[in-house]
């Protein structure tokens, strides 16, 4: 992925994709919308894969959408717009929001997602970061749901993310107001798991992927997933024990939790054999893909 407007790694089970656009502060353009969804194409089809760490280069991990087209860059109908071309998909008969159309691609993703917030994360740079599993941040990071202060309402399916992780009063608050807080802020009110100093943050992103990668089955984690994000929509308990139940009867008579007790009981690091392709029958189908015209 050379020439390219994010980077692309895998080392030790862990895929890094870095936004890559530093002197821009990382703002995301349509060709970096497309590249990191291929990105995250390639991280569910390779079986090395564990787990992905997200982070920017440079001081800013990303300052929202590119506003290089001045006035018309939000404009769906202008001349430029990706929502103006012809093949554009529309849902209920207007364009997809681009950032929505990333968000759900996050959200489906087979493997964990680990944000490291490097710097400012503005507009759709903060509302990216939903879909991932576990944000971490600098404490130079600084985040802004400023969509209020230029005309707009949150996307990227923020509206459903953002009340799910810190609550409808904090969410309400930092989206009307649409000021820009510290990592401390975000801390305190649940958006991140935890501030590191700026050189030891991708450290820390790696030391939660390798426990991840040197522990865990790759099965297990994938279904887990699924299994905690499906249920943050559900009527109530008895439709995780359903779901519970079918994962639990599928795994246990099979190879990874014969794995898994074996080595506990012999003392040894696990050597899970599973893939997720052979589990997919219990694979929660969750998020739908929206219906488009």
């Amino acid at each position: 992925m050379s020439d390219r407007e994010i980077r692309y790694e895998v080392a030790d089970g862990i895929a890094t994709i870095t936004l890559n656009r530093p002197e821009k502060l990382n703002a995301l353009t349509a060709a970096m919308g497309r590249q990191l969804r291929e990105a995250f194409d390639t991280t569910d089809a390779d079986d090395a894969v564990r787990a992905v760490v997200l982070t920017g280069a440079g001081r800013a991990f990303c300052a929202g959408a590119d506003l290089a087209r001045g006035a018309s860059t939000f404009d769906a109908g202008s001349e430029g717009h990706p929502g103006s071309a012809p093949d554009a998909e529309t849902v209920d008969g207007v364009p997809r929001d681009g950032g929505g159309v990333l968000a759900l691609r996050v959200a489906a993703s087979l493997k964990p997602v680990i944000v490291a917030v490097n710097g400012p994360a503005v507009g759709l740079g903060a509302t990216m970061t939903l879909p991932a599993d576990i944000r971490i941040a600098a404490d130079s990071a600084r985040f802004g749901f400023v969509f209020t202060r230029r005309g707009l309402v949150p996307e990227a399916a923020s509206s459903w993310f953002l009340p799910r992780i810190v609550g409808i009063s904090q969410a309400m608050e930092w989206v009307a107001t649409g000021r820009v807080f510290n990592a401390q802020e975000a801390l305190t009110g649940g958006l991140i798991s935890r501030v590191e100093p700026a050189d030891g943050l991708l450290d820390a992103a790696y030391g939660i992927a390798r426990e991840i990668v040197e522990n865990t089955s790759a099965v297990s984690v994938t279904l887990s997933r699924r299994m905690l994000w499906s249920m943050l929509g559900a009527d109530g308990p008895w439709d995780a024990h359903r779901m519970d139940s079918r994962a639990i009867y599928r795994l246990g008579g099979g190879d990874e939790a014969a794995e898994g007790v074996l080595s506990f009981l012999e003392k040894r690091p696990p050597r899970f054999p599973g893939r997720i392709d052979e589990y997919r029958d219990v694979l929660p189908d969750w998020p739908q893909r929206p219906e488009c015209d």
